[in-house]
């Protein structure tokens, strides 16, 4: 059973998820928050598999509210669900540690595999719309607080000087936007050792999941969005 805690400031919305929700056998709805604050405090409390995450709301956003519940090191993990005119606070979300975002106006459906998705550890953004996204917002962002205080390169980055030469080369065209079959062909490799490799990525950067892994691709400068 996948447990599911319900962020956002609208209570229609909220209804709205949970009736769609808890019409699943396998989903059941733990509580509801109208604020970043309670959906904090109200993660911490149940520990729910996926927290469905609105960004505007009152007091504190649901990108910081993002950030500290992913900050705890629970299992939780967060799915945006939100307006896509919201430009650069989709890429925000991403870098605050969500594992992926949806727009309100989604299919039923993909909003239901986008949340059993997020809960068994994968990410819900395609390859394709990362790239877009990044390539959109990323000239326009201010840097990460660490980035500003020492610009993290190829060279002095800890966590890409720990990757072989080959995840290097992976983890360079996943922020590209390939997907694992496009590697695989194009690099001559087996899809199932391209899955091996993508793993010890995400294992050695300490990457919760393939768009994290994307963020740190961009954060770093190992991919640039010209490139």
């Amino acid at each position: 059973m996948t447990t599911v805690l319900i962020a956002d400031d609208q209570p229609m919305q909220r209804f709205g998820f949970r009736m769609l929700l808890e019409s699943q056998d396998d989903m059941t709805v733990v509580d509801e928050a109208a604020n970043g604050t309670e959906a904090v405090r109200l993660a911490d409390r149940h520990r729910p598999d996926v927290v469905l995450m609105d960004i505007r709301m009152p007091g504190l956003d649901g990108i910081e509210a993002t950030r500290r519940i992913v900050a705890t090191g629970e299992r939780t993990r967060v799915l945006i669900v939100t307006t896509f005119d919201l430009d650069e606070y989709a890429y925000e979300g991403l870098r605050s540690g969500a594992s992926g975002f949806l727009v309100k106006d989604a299919q039923p459906e993909e909003l239901l595999s986008g949340i059993r998705a997020v809960a068994s550890g994968d990410a819900v953004v395609a390859p394709s719309l990362t790239r877009r996204l990044l390539d959109t917002y990323l000239p326009h962002l201010p840097p990460s607080p660490t980035a500003a205080a020492k610009p993290a390169t190829r060279q002095d980055d800890p966590r890409l000087a720990a990757l072989t030469d080959r995840e290097r080369e992976i983890l360079t065209v996943i922020a590209q936007g390939w997907t694992n079959t496009e590697i695989a062909t194009r690099l001559h490799l087996a899809e199932s050792t391209v899955k091996t490799h993508v793993t010890r990525i995400l294992a050695k950067t300490g990457s919760r999941d393939r768009v994290q892994a994307v963020i740190l691709a961009y954060d770093t400068g190992l991919v640039s969005p010209s490139a």
